[in-house]
């Protein structure tokens, strides 16, 4: 059974709605990327300001200066200060959005839904790309279970290799004549 065709008013009114998907994309990014700058030139301001204020009130003032005069949370402002020292060209920010931008470069923020606590360190390199594996390996795009695991087999075996030596045993040596001495004392 063939479907029906389309007539031309509907064609035409999903063509109008793709054009203008497309523009609120590109507006979109456009209006993250101005945000991202904001906030990065925010933070050199604020950097500047600090200085400041600790050279002629001291260190104790800051937080009294940041409740006086800006508008944001201290932590948003601290968040702006670290985006200023950890991007030395806004161009880097270019296609993120503000927490995208916190998360690649390690800024702490609040979690968007209440009651998610996000951990208060950061795990260890090995941790998140672990994590990172484990969460890969569940999707399975378009293959057979046994495809899947036969592809993983594949593509996993050098990794596999270096690993296995952590977690297995060491097997025993061959023509063992003794005991092995480190070093003679």
């Amino acid at each position: 059974m063939n479907p029906a065709p389309s007539t031309p008013p509907v064609v035409a009114e999903i063509n109008r709605l793709h054009e203008e998907a497309k523009r609120c994309a590109i507006a979109s990014r456009e209006a993250l990327h101005r945000a991202l700058v904001a906030a990065w030139h925010a933070g050199h301001l604020l950097v500047e300001e600090r200085k400041r204020v600790f050279r002629d009130m001291g260190p104790g003032a800051w937080l009294l200066w940041l409740k006086a005069n800006f508008r944001g949370t201290a932590r948003t402002a601290q968040r702006y200060i670290r985006l200023a020292h950890c991007v030395t060209d806004a161009a880097f920010l270019q296609g993120m959005s503000l927490r995208q931008a916190y998360a690649r470069l390690g800024i702490a923020t609040e979690p968007k839904t209440p009651g998610k606590r996000r951990l208060r360190h950061t795990l260890p390199a090995h941790v998140v790309l672990a994590n990172r594996l484990v969460r890969t390996l569940k999707r399975r795009p378009g293959q057979t279970d046994e495809e899947q695991r036969e592809a993983y087999r594949r593509d996993l075996r050098l990794l596999y290799e270096k690993l296995r030596l952590w977690f297995e045993p060491a097997p025993p040596a061959a023509n063992f004549s003794g005991p092995v001495r480190s070093h003679k004392s």
